[in-house]
């Protein structure tokens, strides 16, 4: 069995990720947490707003299920943290539960999987040079989202409904995917579902990719031996 720990930028435990990640690994993985935002009040995480009008914006889960909104470089010395913390308790490797891009100089002696590099590299060769469709899960994302993405394909359409949000707003999403000219659908966040790939793919008869499926599957080609 590996070790593996699962570094959340908002606060861990997961039980929302982990519910369609961990049946991926079966008995071949044990799972330690970390959360970037474990050790901060409410108020004080309400304070990681942006600095800079250029900064990467993250949106993740607490551990009541709250949604907050905040500023990726004010959280890097959290996220170190948490990779010295995980590394201390003896994982094979360290997965982040958010498809955010980070920077690569974070200090570490295992290796650390991106799902933000999974889907970039795997995306653009499933989409066959056709548009894709991307849901994000702010409207403060999207600007960010439409560099991130145009980087690796010629077109991508950008539409945001919060996995964290009510029923609402992820179906004013499928009607806006559904007259988009993206054959395939990726939904950039850890924080959607089995379920609502599913409800998805059911609404607008497009092919969905899940973040948090797509990464555990990636890992358990690691760790399956």
């Amino acid at each position: 069995m590996t070790r593996i720990g699962a570094i959340t930028v908002g606060q861990a435990p997961r039980v929302d990720v982990t519910v369609d990640v961990l049946p991926i690994w079966g008995d071949k993985a044990e799972l330690i947490e970390a959360g970037a935002l474990d050790k901060l009040t409410y108020e004080e995480i309400l304070a990681l707003t942006p600095e800079h009008p250029d900064d990467h914006i993250l949106v993740s889960r607490l551990r009541d299920g709250r949604e907050v909104t905040f500023s990726e470089p004010r959280i890097v010395g959290y996220l170190q943290n948490c990779i010295d913390e995980l590394e201390a308790q003896g994982v094979a490797l360290i997965v982040f539960f958010c498809t955010g891009e980070f920077p690569y100089t974070f200090r570490h002696n295992v290796p650390i999987i991106y799902p933000s590099d999974i889907l970039l590299r795997i995306l653009p060769a499933l989409s066959g040079g056709r548009p894709i469709t991307v849901v994000t899960p702010s409207k403060l994302q999207l600007a960010q989202l439409k560099v991130k993405w145009e980087r690796h394909v010629d077109k991508a359409n950008i539409l945001y409904a919060s996995p964290y949000g009510d029923k609402a707003a992820l179906e004013r999403a499928c009607r806006e995917i559904t007259e988009t000219d993206g054959e395939l659908v990726v939904l950039d966040c850890i924080g959607y579902t089995q379920k609502m790939k599913r409800d998805i793919a059911a609404a607008t008869g497009k092919r969905v990719i899940l973040a948090r499926t797509m990464l555990a599957r990636a890992v358990l080609e690691m760790i399956d031996v």
